[in-house]
């Protein structure tokens, strides 16, 4: 199921994109700026250059001033050069807010669709099912003998546990919903692939297909080596899900694990009505969980930048690599938001997705700026724990 660590690290990716968006979003507020400037070649009149380029540099100097200090730029004598530092700034704002609308709502989506994938694939042995009646059918429409007699996986094809699968009611509501039907061209085809050139050849699953039916634990035995075999491994399918989802190598632990536990749970007295893994124990709670510290990490940014900057000593926090400084971001947020999450809980969690996503060194620099400003917001009062989050987790 999904856990914090991984909406953090959604959160993490949602910020990143969000802090790339604002970069451009400055460079097409600057070229705004050089746009009101530029000589109108069409114009009757005489362009004075000089006077335009002028007014042009003006500008953009008193528009990245005001996107250094965030102070108000005061007006000049000039109402061309106020008119386009205004405008400027007015398309900055907004496109920024947009921003952070779009990837706050992006954030949810990505970890919402999540379970999307898990129900999509568990539609993969009904299509599988439907690839080997294909084959049947093309086989008994040969007019010459094949080289290779066809392989008879009649058994996979009357599997208890694949039966109850399909049947179930919930699965059947979703994939109709969301439209997650494993029904594509490409999908089908990476799942032809699979059955000809991987399953076809596994000692395990013909060995199973050899035997007598009617054997429920090897019906789900079978169903959870295919899976681990050739979906979450294999070549065939990972790659095409690999390149329908960008995100499936981060998550492909989750799903695993949710396709999995149903299998599992689809034991003999299994029916129909069956209850499908939730995305998480209390997805609303999560996703409070992850809006308000994707919103709040965004609120108190330059905050957080300042106390950043005071604790790196001899180094320009300009310096420090984007990834790392939104971690450090997200953590001190983490800490103040959430009075329930324990200090070190907060600290190792963040160590631990810098080891992933950042650089080398980036553990033990996240290491020492959290716990140094921990302590010092702590002593100070500005971090405040109550319940669960007093603990101390040494």
């Amino acid at each position: 199921m999904l856990n914090r660590r991984t909406l953090r690290i959604k959160v993490m990716q949602a910020l990143y994109a969000y802090h790339q968006a604002v970069g451009s979003d400055f460079l097409l507020a600057t070229d705004q700026i050089a746009d009101t400037f530029a000589p109108d070649l069409n114009s009757p009149e005489p362009q004075d250059r000089k006077q335009l380029q002028g007014q042009r540099k003006m500008a953009e100097v008193i528009f990245k001033e005001w996107h250094k200090n965030g102070q108000e730029p005061e007006g000049t004598d000039d109402k061309d050069v106020n008119d386009a530092v205004k405008d400027a700034i007015s398309y900055y704002r907004k496109a920024v807010a947009k921003d952070g609308s779009f990837y706050g709502g992006q954030m949810v989506q990505a970890a919402e669709s999540i379970h999307d994938q898990y129900i999509h694939l568990l539609n993969i042995p009904e299509a599988l099912l439907q690839v080997i009646e294909e084959e049947k059918v093309r086989d008994s429409r040969r007019f010459t003998a094949a080289k290779e007699p066809l392989l008879d996986a009649t058994r996979l094809q009357e599997n208890q546990v694949i039966e109850k699968l399909i049947n179930n009611i919930q699965l059947q509501d979703l994939t109709i919903r969301r439209s997650l039907k494993w029904h594509g061209e490409e999908e089908l085809d990476a799942l032809r692939s699979a059955w000809r050139n991987e399953m076809k050849q596994d000692p395990e699953l013909l060995s199973y297909l050899a035997a007598p039916a009617g054997n429920y634990a090897e019906d789900q035995e079978i169903l959870k080596h295919i899976y681990k075999t050739y979906v979450f491994k294999g070549e065939s399918l990972p790659a095409y899900i690999e390149e329908d989802d960008l995100n499936w190598e981060e998550n492909r632990p989750i799903v695993k694990n949710l396709v999995v536990k149903t299998i599992k749970m689809l034991d003999e007295a299994a029916d129909e009505n069956l209850v499908l893994m939730s995305l998480s124990a209390n997805w609303q709670d999560d996703k409070e969980f992850a809006e308000s510290l994707y919103k709040q990490t965004l609120a108190d940014d330059a905050k957080y930048e300042q106390l950043i900057s005071e604790s790196v000593q001899n180094w320009d926090v300009e310096r420090v690599a984007l990834t790392d400084k939104i971690l450090l971001k997200m953590a001190l947020c983490e800490m103040h938001l959430f009075r329930a999450i324990p200090v070190k809980v907060t600290i190792n969690e963040y160590i631990e997705i810098s080891k992933i996503y950042s650089t080398p060194k980036s553990k033990q620099f996240v290491n020492g700026i959290l716990d140094k400003l921990a302590q010092d917001l702590t002593a100070s009062g500005a971090i405040r724990k109550s319940g669960r989050g007093l603990l101390d987790n040494q």
